[in-house]
């Protein structure tokens, strides 16, 4: 496999300039996918070290040869653990590349797109305890219907969960295919394939327990920043953003600042800009899945 086809890394100059590469720095790509990311820190660093994550099996073959970069096969979700086991008490940067690479969509086996008919799988780790097909065939309605709506933010979730639960009786609901059959009769045309891709993104999220890793992820960074240091995420949907954006802003995910015994607000980062950073009209032509990118950079405080 060769890592150039693995994944366009998304907002790399961006990105990078915010974390603001130190040449002796210590830095983690936690989505190392493909090495794009990766390749380009270490482009910046001198004798710095890069610690690159990821837990799809198919982005080991694309680990870096280089004496100042290790891989680690696991979730993000556990990365403090790692760093320590290492003995790395704080490094200077952390990048994460939020989602799911345009390699693992056009990958048909992986079954995360409704383009390929094949197996209704979607773990990014084929370790996982459960498939989407597994989800779709014990979740009763009301919990395909909390799914749906959760995760993939929409409006008829109820309704179509009543749909999937009644078509599962007569014929299990095993590929990508069957799914987007068994839903698409009561989508409106219109807006036929956004509603597909949402509901593909619901269930992938819940198969891979996406917002419970990012939200464990997010409470680590400050422990493992050093003052000063620098935290880039890249989120593609309004549930990670929302969650990236709270927490930078107030170190609670639901944006609000809390106190302590004494009455006295600490927060650990501070957003470096106001605003999420969005790809250009170049980079959107060049990458069209670049588009619902949104990039946010904290510095971490003296806390």
């Amino acid at each position: 496999m060769r890592s150039e086809k693995y994944h366009i890394p998304v907002l790399l100059e961006e990105s990078l300039a915010g974390l603001n590469i130190r040449p002796d720095g210590i830095y983690v790509d936690l989505t190392f996918g493909g090495g794009g990311h990766s390749r380009e820190i270490l482009r910046r660093m001198g004798k710095g070290l890069l610690i690159g994550f990821d837990q799809d099996p198919d982005a080991a073959p694309n680990a870096i040869c280089d004496p100042r970069f290790r891989f680690v096969r696991h979730n993000y979700r556990y990365f403090s653990n790692h760093l320590e086991y290492m003995g790395i008490e704080r490094v200077d940067g952390i990048l994460a590349d939020l989602g799911v690479s345009s390699f693992q969509l056009d990958q048909p086996e992986k079954g995360f797109s409704y383009r390929h008919d094949a197996p209704l799988d979607m773990r990014m780790n084929p370790g996982m305890p459960r498939s989407a097909a597994d989800l779709i065939a014990l979740l009763d309605e009301s919990g395909l219907a909390q799914l749906l709506k959760d995760y993939g933010e929409l409006p008829n979730a109820r309704g179509l969960a009543r749909r999937l639960a009644s078509r599962r009786q007569g014929h299990p609901i095993l590929t990508t295919g069957d799914l987007a059959e068994a839903i698409t009769a009561v989508l409106p045309p219109q807006k036929k394939n956004k509603m597909l891709a949402q509901i593909f993104q619901a269930f992938r999220i819940a198969v891979n327990q996406e917002m419970d890793s990012l939200r464990e992820m997010l409470q680590q960074v400050p422990g493992v920043l050093r003052e000063g240091g620098r935290v880039a995420i890249i989120s593609y949907h309004s549930l990670e953003d929302r969650l990236v954006k709270n927490y930078f802003r107030s170190g609670d995910f639901t944006g609000q600042r809390v106190s302590d015994l004494y009455g006295q607000v600490r927060v650990p980062l501070a957003p470096v800009s106001r605003q999420a950073i969005a790809p250009g009209e170049q980079e959107i032509n060049e990458n069209p899945r670049a588009r619902s990118a949104r990039l946010r950079i904290a510095e971490r405080t003296p806390w």
